[in-house]
């Protein structure tokens, strides 16, 4: 990592702890027996994608989710299930934010959606804050409200257009190697999250 000025950060497995698993598990429970197969850390197939790009709303993502499945759950059962992966903010990395945005300009880069927008918000708030979650960057994309997700070329693409930043001297932060990869071919410097590691602990 040479002359960095920026620094791009995912969010679940970063800053907010999160387990894919709990909501494999969930679904598992409600009768859904491929969801491995619809949504996973590496994976999302059309249904989920389009949610995360937010070309769907809450209701309609509820309804074809049913439609997929054959099943007729409950959209409460649902969100539960959909948001049972959401842990809790790691208190030190927000600690760590808040230290190094007089060194470097900070962004966050999400794949997420509205409703797991809604539910880490109000999870966060249910601390004393000084600022809102998105008051630690300079600035926060999220893939529901850009249209556009990770891995795909075109979402780093456009951040570093939208930002008008080098990419040579940004660092992206991710705990998913495939993201990382296809930053590297946008021309940004990266770095792989270890499971285990916190940002707190990098030399940056």
């Amino acid at each position: 990592m040479q002359n960095i000025e920026n620094i791009i950060f995912d969010l679940g497995g970063v800053i907010l702890d999160v387990d894919y698993n709990l909501t494999r598990a969930a679904f598992e429970k409600l009768g859904v027996d491929n969801f491995d197969t619809m949504y996973s850390q590496v994976n999302a197939d059309q249904l989920f994608q389009k949610l995360e790009k937010g070309k769907i709303g809450e209701l309609e993502f509820y309804q074809e989710l049913n439609r997929c499945t054959g099943l007729a759950l409950s959209e409460e059962e649902i969100k539960n299930a959909w948001n049972a992966m959401l842990l809790s903010f790691r208190e030190e990395s927000l600690g760590f934010l808040e230290g190094i945005g007089s060194k470097y300009k900070i962004y966050l880069l999400s794949n997420t959606n509205h409703i797991h927008m809604e539910s880490f918000k109000k999870s966060f708030h249910e601390k004393k804050r000084a600022r809102a979650f998105d008051e630690y960057f300079n600035k926060a994309f999220y893939s529901c409200e850009i249209g556009l997700r990770k891995p795909d070329a075109e979402c780093y693409d456009w951040v570093i257009k939208q930002l008008k930043i080098d990419p040579a001297k940004t660092l992206f932060i991710d705990d998913s190697s495939h993201n990382i990869e296809c930053a590297k071919s946008a021309g940004l410097q990266t770095l792989l999250l270890m499971p285990g590691k916190k940002i707190e602990e990098l030399q940056l």
